[in-house]
């Protein structure tokens, strides 16, 4: 009896203690549970499971823990492949994050990192896209090594790595010039740049306490500042640097003070002054002082006559160093290129000569909205060159014989610039030709149409539509783009035809998706940033495979006429600010898009007159049911029958109301709603292969949920 009894106690003792060595915090567990099953369940990652798992209490490889909480994972040269987990920012205890050497990616890096981190390390995998913005709120991060991996974007997002003492962003696609806020890494040491496609100049490193800096294989031009030359390690070949003395510092407009008169010696304690001993000056010290500050004088009032002739010249339209006068688009502007387009098609050659005048790449605070056209005392000239336009110049009457002279049954669609047309180029190619109304621009036409077309020329991104040619002579501007056989977004939506198939859940959160990256890219990627102004589901093109490709990009840049912008078709997606003041912003694109969610949402327009005075403003009606999970599912599109997980409904209606708030500096940048929607993709695939894996098992599946 007392042996029965002994071993009842060992018994309990054995489990107190496994209980105790078991004790993962919840959220860490939960996050490791997840990593493990987007990393595709590695078996050589010994202990470690995709449920219910204890990683501290079972010793998972590569997991270090203090008490319940996991504070490092380091898994490097592990072969692993997948992605990070969607819920990385659980692990809120974490400081290192190493899973450098691996094959992860393939994707862009997810939004949710741990918030905490001390050093992240993800070097030597397959990550594209964007450095994400997360990593900008990691304020205790001392070392970040992104390197060898297919990053191609990088925002200016380190005002607050005021702790980061190295970083390697080597061996990537990153290109343009280094972010502003690099100068604010004010404890940083070491930095590796090399072979990526920065350019510009290296000047905003001058003042950083580096001792180790390698940039080579760039694009930099300019000169290597002096105060970089005299640190330990420094390494810039592969660049085109210029190795002559760099160009003295622009002269000030300080004009000194003139000379203090000399004190006069007094002899006897009257104002006589001394005899001249032979040692000074003919001139009293007065007199000096007289002439120096007469000179001064008449030098800054002739400098004043020249600088106002050169304003008045200015003022006239006229160039002061040639005397001829400016065009109304070049006005003001000193260095110009002209270029001469030929067409590589028509019939006729088709020459213009075009100016152009582009702001510099700004510095961007994604959480503050401002008016984009508020650039008076910013914009600066850039030499452009239009002869890198590749697409073709097709002629008129090219494009009235694929139109049928542009006749009614060719007529496809009409927005705020123009009418568009089919145009059946050949027996494979067929087009959207873009006719443009002259009235949209405000003076010279032929040339602002050509600058028009070299900016939408430079998109490239997968998402936004496809510029493949345009048409200027006789008096006519048109844009040729890509066909796309599925119509709009907005026909999908709201012009359905009895036999005609609605878009399932996954659809609406795909064409979402795209639609966000395409705003992402000319937000964050494009230098200058684009607003696009006149973003609605009516811009959102699909294909067959229904990708969604934005329309419209780059024009109202160009064409400021407000009442095109402010028509009654964009009224509901305008935000309050623009309805308020006219000024458009990134922000105010972010609100825009936040309708054209709610559009796949709920199948209703952004204003709709038919309905009762309440429900008129789709954003004043759903707004408020946004968090509500019962009003949520009478909210939905009726044509999904009711097919759609609730989580990933409730969690896109998250991402709607944020997008959708009345103050433009509380909504999130598209960089933060792209991955958002990422993570509701991730969550369907895990489920998904949860549901395969159970299947194999001959397990019920459970519940289908994003």
């Amino acid at each position: 009896m007392a042996g029965a009894a002994i071993g009842v106690v060992v018994l309990f003792l054995a489990a107190t203690s496994f209980g105790a060595n078991a004790d993962t915090d919840s959220n860490d567990a939960n996050a490791l549970n997840v990593f493990y099953t987007t990393m595709n369940s590695p078996p050589q990652l010994t202990n470690w499971v995709s449920q219910n798992g204890d990683p501290c209490g079972q010793s998972w490889l590569g997991i270090t823990c203090s008490g319940s909480r996991v504070r490092t994972i380091k898994l490097s040269g592990m072969r692993l492949n997948g992605t990070l987990g969607y819920n990385m920012n659980q692990l809120t205890a974490l400081v290192q994050l190493d899973m450098s050497n691996n094959n992860l990616g393939g994707n862009d890096i997810p939004y949710n990192l741990p918030p905490n981190l001390e050093s992240l390390n993800l070097a030597g995998n397959n990550f594209t896209g964007t450095i994400p913005y997360s990593i900008s709120q990691m304020v205790e991060l001392r070392n970040l090594n992104l390197s060898h991996n297919q990053l191609s974007n990088i925002n200016d997002m380190f005002n607050q790595l005021t702790n980061l003492t190295q970083m390697d962003l080597s061996y990537n696609t990153f290109s343009g010039n280094i972010p502003q806020s690099f100068n604010s890494l004010t404890s940083l040491k070491t930095l590796y740049l090399q072979n990526n496609k920065f350019s510009g100049t290296i000047d905003v490193l001058a003042d950083l306490p580096l001792t180790e800096l390698n940039v080579e294989n760039n694009q930099f031009t300019g000169w290597v500042p002096d105060k970089l030359k005299g640190i330990r390690s420094l390494q810039t070949s592969g660049n085109s640097f210029n190795n002559g003395p760099a160009p003295p510092p622009p002269p000030s407009s300080y004009i000194p003070p003139p000379p203090r008169q000399p004190s006069v010696p007094h002899t006897d304690g009257n104002n006589i002054p001394a005899k001249d001993d032979g040692k000074h000056s003919k001139l009293g010290g007065g007199a000096v002082a007289g002439i120096v500050l007469c000179l001064l004088v008449v030098g800054a009032f002739v400098a004043f006559l020249v600088i106002k002739r050169k304003s008045w010249r200015f003022s006239q339209g006229q160039d002061p160093e040639q005397n001829e006068p400016l065009s109304p688009l070049a006005s003001g502007i000193k260095q110009m290129k002209s270029i001469k387009i030929i067409s590589t098609i028509g019939k006729e050659e088709l020459q213009k000569t075009v100016s152009m005048s582009l702001k510099p790449p700004t510095k961007i605070d994604l959480h503050k909205s401002f008016d984009e056209n508020n650039t008076t005392s910013k914009s600066i000239t850039r030499k452009v060159s239009l002869s890198s336009i590749t697409i073709p110049a097709y002629t008129v009457a090219d494009l009235q014989v694929a139109t049928d002279n542009f006749s009614p049954d060719s007529l496809i669609g009409e927005g705020s610039y123009g009418r568009v047309y089919k145009a059946k180029i050949s027996d494979l190619k067929v087009l959207a030709v873009k006719k443009i109304n002259f009235s949209a621009f405000p003076s010279q036409p032929s040339d602002l149409f050509i600058e028009l077309v070299a900016n939408i020329s430079r998109l490239n991104h997968p998402n936004i539509a496809e510029l493949a040619g345009y048409c200027s002579e006789h008096g006519q501007c048109l844009l040729a783009y890509e066909f796309y056989r599925s119509g709009s977004l907005h026909d999908f939506l709201h012009l359905k035809e009895e036999n005609s198939k609605s878009l399932l859940w996954n659809n609406r959160v795909k064409i979402a998706l795209g639609s966000a990256r395409a705003l992402e890219y000319l937000h964050e990627t494009c230098s200058p940033s684009v607003v696009h102004k006149n973003f609605k589901s009516s811009n959102i093109l699909l294909d067959s495979e229904l990708n969604p490709h934005i329309s419209d990009s780059g024009f109202v840049g160009l064409i400021p006429n407000q009442e095109f912008q402010e028509s009654d078709g964009n009224s509901g997606y305008r935000a309050p600010e623009v309805t308020m003041s006219g000024h458009y912003s990134l922000k105010s694109d972010v609100y825009s898009f936040g309708v054209v969610m709610l559009e796949l949402l709920t199948g209703r327009k952004p204003f709709d007159r038919s309905r009762s005075r309440s429900e008129q403003s789709l954003v004043r009606w759903a707004t408020p049911q946004l968090h509500d999970i019962d009003a949520l599912d009478q909210m939905v599109d009726p044509a999904l029958q009711g097919l759609y997980p609730s989580k990933s409904l409730s969690r896109f209606a998250d991402a709607i109301a944020l997008c959708v708030q009345p103050e433009p500096e509380f909504r999130p940048p598209m960089s933060e709603v792209v991955q958002s929607l990422v993570r509701l993709v991730q969550r369907a695939n895990v489920t998904r292969m949860h549901e395969n894996h159970s299947r194999r098992r001959g397990e019920s599946g459970g519940d289908y949920e994003f």
